[in-house]
């Protein structure tokens, strides 16, 4: 299971399914479901080591986008007590696809940008003549991008919030993942830290593009400026087997002590959640795993609204 936490919500994603509930202003739950097929499972090709991290990488940054989407539909609009039904506009057809797809397009060239490209050019300009040093003074550079902008981003009131439902999102898959019934005196007792989070992806594909970087020595031209910016996917395909390896090794010391660091980060990007927010993550979890109650509409097209009752 993985999932991704939004506004007002949580996002779960099993290996067909995924699944957004969002607390509306009324205060009920409403979810959407849709099946999806994975490119990995249609092209067996990439389902080959490294190149399947890339692959799942931007898979879950379109399944991201179209949760975040959702749930703000759902902040802005109010439910119709008298019919019961969801008011909104489904985003549908051609350009919706297209506004996905440059959504995400846009949020990667702008990540490549702040924390990769911008420190290589603050680096160039201290004027480091070692490769070795000058990649890893460009690497700290990039770790404490990324950290400022967390920790920016962590003192707004409405991330605190996401924070907060990121913790649910945790407990819930960890309660899953033990075979607990999913109710709250189970999952409450849970860490909100989870080995597999992806502000632990983001930090091991940071230190690992530091040992990538210094195979490919400094940079002099433009050119090779580029030829770093492409070698980002292999990057990530690489981070994500280093993190499924942990995820399998949990248990062992070393692993522990290496993946310490991303677990000491969600300290900033998770918090504990209460029993409501919880509510919102298990109905996105249930409806994932399509242990949901069968909705009267299409659960590909239509949003489903759960009264807000006890679970």
């Amino acid at each position: 299971m993985g999932g991704q936490a939004v506004i007002e919500g949580v996002m779960m994603r099993s290996s067909d399914t995924w699944a957004v509930a969002v607390r509306s202003p009324g205060g009920e739950i409403v979810v959407k479901k849709e099946f999806w097929h994975p490119v990995s499972k249609r092209y067996r090709f990439l389902e080959l080591p490294i190149l399947r991290g890339a692959v799942i990488l931007i898979e879950t940054m379109v399944l991201g986008v179209k949760a975040l989407s959702f749930s703000a539909d759902v902040a802005s609009t109010e439910k119709s007590r008298q019919t019961n039904e969801f008011v909104g506009k489904e985003k549908k057809g051609f350009w919706w696809s297209v506004s996905m797809i440059g959504t995400v397009v846009l949020s990667l060239l702008i990540g490549i940008l702040i924390f990769f490209y911008l420190p290589l050019i603050i680096t160039e300009m201290l004027n480091i003549k070692s490769a070795i040093l000058f990649n890893l003074v460009d690497g700290i550079f990039r770790v404490v991008f990324f950290l400022a902008y967390l920790f920016v981003i962590s003192r707004w009131k409405e991330i605190k919030r996401v924070f907060e439902y990121h913790g649910a999102e945790h407990k819930t898959i960890f309660a899953y993942e033990d075979s607990k019934e999913l109710i709250w005196e189970n999952i409450e007792p849970y860490s909100t830290f989870h080995h597999r989070c992806g502000t632990s992806f983001v930090l091991v594909l940071m230190l690992v593009s530091i040992l990538i970087f210094m195979l490919l020595g400094k940079p002099h031209v433009w050119q090779e400026r580029l030829i770093r910016m492409l070698f980002i996917p292999l990057i990530g395909g690489i981070t994500y087997e280093l993190i499924k390896l942990g995820d399998r090794f949990s248990g062992h010391p070393l692993v522990r002590f290496f993946i310490g660091p991303g677990l000491w980060l969600q300290r900033i990007t998770t918090s504990q959640p209460d029993k409501d927010q919880v509510e919102v993550a298990v109905a996105s979890l249930k409806a994932a795993l399509g242990l949901d109650k069968p909705a009267a509409a299409s659960p590909a097209t239509a949003p489903q609204m759960v009264k807000r009752s006890g679970y």
